[in-house]
């Protein structure tokens, strides 16, 4: 079929094509409980608060506020997406940060898109707030200057990672998605220490968390899911400390 999404049928460990074995090991399918319809709302909502705890205390939002920023920085106006906002403290930043800022703050979630709208965000002058599939964006070519996606690439499979790369390319100039670095190391630091943590954040931040580092996409993994998304996307990677992964994707034609 001339339709058929060219990255629908892509299958890929997520350390790869050149996965170790003990990456394969380290890998699981486990789904977080924020991924999981039979949890209960009450839960998935723990971890939702206990994540922004988390972002809030160590100053993860500015430094996803400043990663996005530093691609618009002579731009007076600039027009940027947040995709996947989910309760939009990310959003919130940004709009602070840069006072001719425009932002489009989505998210696929209705309950989450809802809860934006009828918010303090929902009334600022320079936000959107949009229903939005990250996988399917319903915006013209270059429509924003730059498109933000945090913390949630891990949630998806191949397909729509590769999905996410096309499209947010296609609507932005630059793509910024951060999420974290793919390491067993890093889990095997994280799991000692996690039991400390449940009194800040709550066990079920934690749960998801250990599950998020065992389902991070590798560079390698990223690199192939961008030959194959459909475009032609240029990649950059790059460690940010303590544990992040931000990524610059843009069309070729463009770089």
């Amino acid at each position: 079929m001339d339709n058929e999404d060219p990255a629908a049928t892509i299958d890929l460990a997520r350390g790869g094509p050149d996965a170790s074995w003990l990456d394969r090991l380290y890998a699981t399918d486990k789904p977080e409980w924020m991924d999981r319809d039979d949890v209960p709302l009450r839960r998935r909502q723990q971890v939702m608060r206990g994540l922004d705890r988390l972002n809030t205390v160590t100053g993860t939002y500015r430094s996803y506020a400043r990663w996005t920023l530093e691609h618009v920085q002579d731009n007076a106006a600039p027009r940027i997406l947040e995709l996947g906002a989910g309760h939009g403290a990310l959003s919130a930043r940004l709009l602070a940060a840069h006072p001719g800022a425009e932002v489009t703050v989505s998210d696929v979630n209705p309950d989450s898109v809802r809860s934006i709208r009828a918010g303090e965000l929902g009334q600022h002058p320079r936000a959107k707030v949009r229903l939005l599939d990250a996988t399917a964006i319903d915006s013209p070519d270059d429509h924003y200057d730059v498109a933000v996606f945090t913390q949630s690439m891990h949630h998806l499979p191949p397909h729509m990672v590769a999905a996410v790369l096309r499209e947010g390319t296609r609507v932005a100039k630059t793509l910024v998605i951060i999420d974290l670095w793919r390491s067993p190391v890093f889990y095997a630091l994280a799991v000692p220490l996690a039991p400390m943590a449940v009194p800040l954040f709550g066990f079920p931040t934690l749960h998801d968390g250990l599950i998020s580092l065992r389902k991070a996409y590798s560079t390698s993994a990223l690199r192939t899911l961008a030959a194959e998304c459909g475009a032609e996307v240029h990649l950059r990677t790059r460690f940010a400390p303590p544990v992040f992964m931000v990524v610059t994707a843009t069309r070729k034609e463009r770089s």
